[in-house]
């Protein structure tokens, strides 16, 4: 019986210095392979960031520091210093908190724009919206509105409910059809007015979505009512992906769009045609 166990034992003895052996063997290798190939991981791993880095481009708004600034083509130390002191006087440090509003449910067989109001459902999903941006209590800073009929509609029905200090304004460059969608959409638009209208449209982007300019010290809340395609074009043209795929996104009557940009230029999209605050039943698009 003790030969037996003996026998057992040197056994278990020899498997287990074996697979001890193979295993700091292959950590060894492991070791080595790494020292080895590290300049290529290193190269491999700084590819890898340079792609990411290249996928976001952080001046999209042209108001990157050095885009600001004129640079300085000289080493003498007064002339860098002055430039330092330049690039941080126009650092921004807030966050620009922008609520892109679609109007209401309107009147869609009125041939003027007049004729083209908000319909009873229409001044109902206003109210509603109206209601909730009350209930969030942000410290709303300003309100800009589309000059067509059923966006003012909307923004007036919303503003009642709001505090009547905050400033409002009016731009003509929150309507029309920013760019030819991709796949085309069963209504025919004559190319002409994507190509008047898209450059329009940039300009828009240009001048309401952007991170915060320098002299803003706290963040903003901002309201922007206006119409299913321009918010489209903001959302897709802010989060850098493709506008022509605007039409594969459906936005419901007065809901709530979030676009947060961050003072180092990163946006986020906190919501997308929020609508459940209303009853199912007011829920259109």
């Amino acid at each position: 019986m003790s030969k037996y166990l003996n026998k057992r034992f040197l056994r278990e003895l020899a498997l287990s210095t074996s697979v001890g052996v193979v295993s700091g063997f292959g950590i060894f290798i492991f070791q080595e392979y790494n020292k080895t190939n590290a300049p290529v991981n290193n190269a491999l791993e700084k590819s890898y960031n340079k792609i990411f880095e290249d996928n976001w481009d952080s001046n999209w708004d042209k108001r990157q520091l050095k885009s600001l600034v004129k640079p300085v083509y000289s080493k003498k130390r007064e002339l860098q210093d002055k430039y330092d002191k330049q690039i941080k006087s126009q650092k921004s440090c807030a966050t620009r908190h922008i609520f892109l509003i679609r109007h209401g449910q309107y009147n869609l067989s009125g041939e003027t724009d007049g004729d083209r109001k908000l319909t009873e459902l229409g001044r109902k999903q206003a109210f509603f919206t109206g209601e909730r941006l009350s209930i969030l209590n942000y410290p709303w800073t300003k309100i800009t509105q589309s000059t067509m009929t059923r966006a003012m509609e909307t923004c007036s029905i919303i503003q009642k409910q709001l505090p009547e200090n905050i400033p409002i304004t009016t731009s003509d460059l929150l309507t029309g059809s920013p760019i030819q969608p991709d796949p085309l959409s069963k209504h025919w638009i004559p190319e002409l007015i994507f190509n008047t209208d898209k450059s329009r449209k940039e300009v828009a982007f240009r001048r309401f979505i952007h991170r915060a300019p320098p002299e803003q010290k706290k963040d903003s809340y901002e309201l922007i009512v206006c119409h299913a395609n321009v918010i489209k074009y903001f959302v897709m043209k802010s989060l850098q992906l493709t506008p022509e795929a605007r039409l594969r996104l459906k936005l419901d009557h007065a809901s709530i769009t979030w676009l947060s940009i961050a003072p180092n230029g990163r946006v986020t999209l906190r919501c997308y045609s929020n609508s459940g605050y209303m009853p199912p039943d007011a829920i259109t698009h």
